[in-house]
């Protein structure tokens, strides 16, 4: 509880915390956030890890009246790889693991995730991979379903790396650009916190249907779709 309670305030109030990281670890702050990117995307344990809201407030951080000493081009080729690179990771650990490490009572890897992740793979094939980049927890899980799946690899990095550069670029050069308009830059807080509801009300339907149509985790696998 205190952990999520911690992550909440971290995402929350993200822009003070970056300007605290920006503040103590300067130049390091590239690897940080690297490393962050890298770890949201490239494993399935860890699609509690801020996303959006980290790029939207690091671009606005860069743009604003501080000294950060971060470039921009710099930090979105450093992210695009990160994005990148992780869900590759994602998706051989899927082909590798299985789905057998969903279980219906792991408090992470919680067997509903893979159901809502399979059913957005099915309905949206290749595209889903550049789709899910834009929805919380999917983007996570979604690169592990097509390694489950199967999909030719190829097909996979195609998709991959456009969902890759344009969920970095989208929100680290909007919050860039925005962060510079005065109305942004003084309610903050609320931009942020209408980001994550944004983002997270299409997992929420997810959930909902998903309830609503119980499948087996056999049958999701056994009727896996890879088409684009």
């Amino acid at each position: 509880m205190e952990l999520l309670q911690q992550l909440l305030d971290f995402i929350l109030h993200i822009d003070v915390h970056l300007a605290e990281i920006v503040n103590e670890y300067r130049t390091w702050t590239y690897l940080i956030l690297f490393l962050i990117i890298f770890a949201e995307t490239g494993f399935v344990v860890t699609p509690f890890l801020p996303g959006d809201s980290l790029l939207f407030a690091m671009g606005a951080l860069i743009a604003g009246e501080h000294e950060t000493g971060l470039n921009i081009w710099v930090m979105l080729l450093i992210l695009i790889v990160a994005a990148i690179l992780g869900n590759t990771v994602n998706y051989k650990l899927g082909s590798v693991l299985g789905a057998g490490v969903f279980k219906e009572k792991n408090k992470i890897l919680k067997l509903k995730f893979y159901h809502q992740s399979h059913e957005f793979f099915e309905k949206h094939g290749g595209k889903a991979i550049m789709l899910s980049r834009f929805l919380p927890i999917f983007r996570t899980i979604a690169p592990f379903v097509a390694g489950i799946a199967k999909m030719p690899f190829g097909r996979f990095t195609y998709y991959n790396i456009i969902g890759g550069v344009t969920w970095i670029f989208a929100l680290l050069i909007g919050g860039y650009l925005l962060g510079q308009i005065p109305v942004i830059k003084n309610n903050f807080e609320l931009v942020i916190i209408f980001i994550a509801v944004v983002t997270f009300v299409p997992a929420i339907w997810a959930a909902i249907k998903s309830r609503m149509k119980p499948k087996k985790i056999e049958e999701i696998i056994e009727n896996g779709d890879t088409k684009a």
